[in-house]
């Protein structure tokens, strides 16, 4: 039995190096921090090859009944071209059992992804460069446990399914994550994480332009960057480049099945393009 007819298993954090490695084949970094992230809030499967290495992967990150995340899916360049990937995708399309499926595509996977049905919603583009650090403080603070339920409810509202299994890890997740009170309650949230040599700013869910700019601001560290932008917000893309980074790469935000109720107004910046 070839690698394309292969049984498509449900891996394990076990598989993480195999994985990894396979990162590695596709010229992906190892993104260690991300993927013990998937593996916490999603199902990642994959397919062996008759060698027993891993030749595929995809992951699907269910919210709730409504919308799953797909991501990462990678097939090996010796299996490229081979239907692999479209099996790893109608895979988890029949298992997924939400209304909606949700990804970022490359210029690369986009056709692919056509072929199944997703259509393109916007486009994103990925801004990377050295930060001087906050430009500003004083408008957020560090997220307290009492805020968590609040912050719940403003990311369900505004990215249009239940995401409790991401909210509750980002505390964890993130090495910074702060919110923006008012006598409304929170108003906005924001956080950043490290992946592999820099750090990405997001996730930033926020009421309006404002807040998010400043949540932005206060939770951006010195250093090397990264920053996924919506083109629907370009008060992000302007404070991108007024600080000197610069676009590296443009993908695809891409959509399958009943339209999402959310709101990418209230969205600025996504906890990864995995994750939606």
């Amino acid at each position: 039995m070839g690698v394309v007819d292969g049984v498509v298993r449900l891996l394990g954090i076990d598989d993480l190096a195999a994985c990894q490695r396979l990162a590695g084949d596709r010229e992906w970094g190892r993104e260690d921090r991300k993927w013990r992230f998937l593996f916490s809030v999603g199902d990642v499967y994959g397919v062996d090859d008759e060698n027993g290495e891993l030749a595929g992967t995809v992951v699907s990150t269910p919210y709730g009944e409504d919308v799953a995340a797909i991501s990462m899916v990678l097939v090996a360049k010796r299996y490229e071209r081979r239907g692999l990937g479209g099996r790893l995708m109608r895979h988890v399309m029949e298992n997924a059992a939400t209304a909606s499926l949700c990804l970022t595509a490359t210029e690369y996977g986009r056709p692919l992804y056509e072929r199944l049905g997703f259509k393109a919603v916007g486009l994103c583009t990925t801004y990377k460069g050295v930060s001087d650090g906050p430009s500003r403080r004083g408008v957020s603070v560090p997220i307290e446990a009492v805020d968590m339920p609040a912050v719940h409810a403003l990311d369900t509202e505004v990215f249009g399914a239940d995401r409790s299994q991401v909210v509750e890890g980002l505390p964890f997740f993130c090495e910074t994550l702060r919110v923006v009170r008012d006598e409304r309650g929170v108003v906005g949230y924001g956080g950043a994480w490290r992946n592999d040599d820099r750090v990405i700013v997001g996730p930033v869910i926020a009421q309006d332009a404002e807040t998010a700019l400043a949540l932005v601001d206060e939770v951006v560290p010195e250093g090397p960057v990264r920053v996924d932008i919506d083109h629907r917000h370009p008060e992000l893309i302007a404070w991108a480049e007024e600080r000197g980074l610069r676009p590296a790469f443009t993908t695809t935000i891409m959509e399958y099945g009943a339209p999402i109720a959310n709101d990418p107004s209230r969205l600025y910046l996504p906890v990864a393009q995995a994750l939606g």
